[in-house]
């Protein structure tokens, strides 16, 4: 498929004027829950796919949805949000902690429209917007080293056991020394994403919530997308795990990770929340070029920019890539040159530009422990459940391989 005809633009009718109130937003969400399955496909092999799913307890519940050829084709949840004895049915308007796909939708996509519009130089060191992060060995990394994990900071630090505030924490991330040499390994890492949250803080002089508030989250109308979800939405935010590892002395955050919670639920590699909804929204404009309902977000150039593939690169600009050996979370159905992300609460977003499809799914695995891990074997089963249920590869069958049930330490 040719980059125009994948970068579209279509003609849709205007938004509604705001300020309908209440009753007309309840009414929304009510419609929004409300499955929605379009004529001519039979995702039967996908519904069952979800229901061994939450009958195997892989996930306590999950929505899922697909945009393909420039319509919503499968929008459904599944299950329940919560894992006790009183579970709550799960619909398409269930708030999830997104976790890592918070690099991709946030930190990446505010970083996109910075370099867009030149406030942000990829190619110059990180130093040059936080000048205290030049040092002990990192003067040289640059902002796409940070973007492409290639940067050699450390993936992750467990930072509860020695930091007590946000100031703290991001001390002993600037303050660390690469474990490997920058430029020479795709070594995946949230410590890069924390700098560069704060690079795009000292940038704009606002906090990354603040951000994604205005560029996107307010004018694509993303209603329940958001950095620590208001009292008004929390009674529809799916639970995650809850370790016993939180011992300081105010108010743990929602957010599922650690080291986001204790920069108050605002982070540059974790943090936001979204339904697949208002997800279905942000990955239209990014389908239709960068444009939606005649607001441009992005030029296409620069999605195609951060999208691509570099030679042999494992990873995009900020956007993960299919792997092209061995293990795939896309499954076999989706071409090389899809894009997306991953989140460890159980939650993906993947667009394939050759076939015009993406696929969000969001769920809450880690409830009630992280330990359960048998999303990994679940995501290249969804993505070729859907795939084939369009009627790419093989026609769609009942599921060879059944999912082995899961087991909690």
């Amino acid at each position: 498929m040719s980059d125009s005809r994948f970068f579209k633009r279509r003609q849709v009718g205007h938004p509604s004027p705001a300020g309908r109130g209440v009753k007309t937003l309840l009414l929304l969400l009510c419609l929004a829950a409300l499955p929605s399955i379009a004529p001519g496909h039979d995702f039967t092999p996908v519904e069952k796919l979800l229901q061994e799913g939450v009958k195997k307890q892989v996930f306590p519940g999950a929505s899922i949805a697909v945009f393909h050829k420039g319509e919503t084709v499968f929008h459904q949840a599944f299950g329940n949000t919560r894992c006790t004895r009183h579970p709550t049915p799960a619909d398409t308007t269930t708030i999830y902690d997104l976790a890592s796909l918070t690099k991709a939708i946030a930190t990446t996509a505010i970083a996109m429209q910075l370099a867009e519009r030149d406030s942000l130089d990829i190619d110059r060191p990180a130093s040059r917007y936080l000048p205290e992060f030049g040092n002990h060995g990192k003067e040289s990394i640059t902002v796409r080293q940070l973007l492409t994990h290639t940067s050699g900071l450390r993936s992750h630090a467990d930072y509860i056991d020695s930091c007590r505030t946000q100031s703290e924490l991001f001390r002993a991330v600037i303050n660390d020394t690469p474990v490997t040499e920058p430029g020479t390994l795709t070594a995946y890492s949230d410590n890069g994403f924390i700098v560069l949250g704060k690079i795009i803080e000292a940038i704009t002089r606002r906090s990354l919530a603040d951000n994604f508030r205005t560029r996107f989250s307010g004018p694509l109308s993303l209603h329940s997308t958001c950095f620590t979800p208001g009292r008004e939405l929390q009674s529809r935010v799916a639970p995650t795990s809850r370790t016993n590892a939180w011992n300081l002395n105010w108010k743990r955050p929602l957010v599922n990770d650690l080291n986001a919670a204790i920069m108050g639920g605002v982070a540059g590699h974790a943090g936001l929340f979204g339904t697949t909804g208002d997800l279905l929204r942000f990955t239209r404009m990014l389908m239709e070029g960068g444009e939606l309902e005649g607001k441009r977000y992005f030029k296409a150039s620069t999605i195609r920019r951060f999208t691509r593939r570099e030679g042999k690169q494992e990873r995009a600009l900020g956007w993960d890539l299919r792997s092209q050996e061995g293990y795939a979370s896309t499954g076999p159905e989706f071409s090389e040159k899809s894009w997306g992300h991953l989140g460890f609460t159980g939650t993906s977003l993947w667009i394939d530009p050759e076939k015009d499809l993406a696929v969000i799914m969001l769920s809450n695995r880690v409830c009630p422990s992280p330990e359960n891990k048998a999303i990994k074997e679940f995501r290249p089963l969804l993505h070729t459940a859907v795939a084939r249920s369009l009627g790419y590869g093989p026609a769609p069958q009942e599921q060879e391989k059944p999912l082995r049930q899961k087991s909690h330490p």
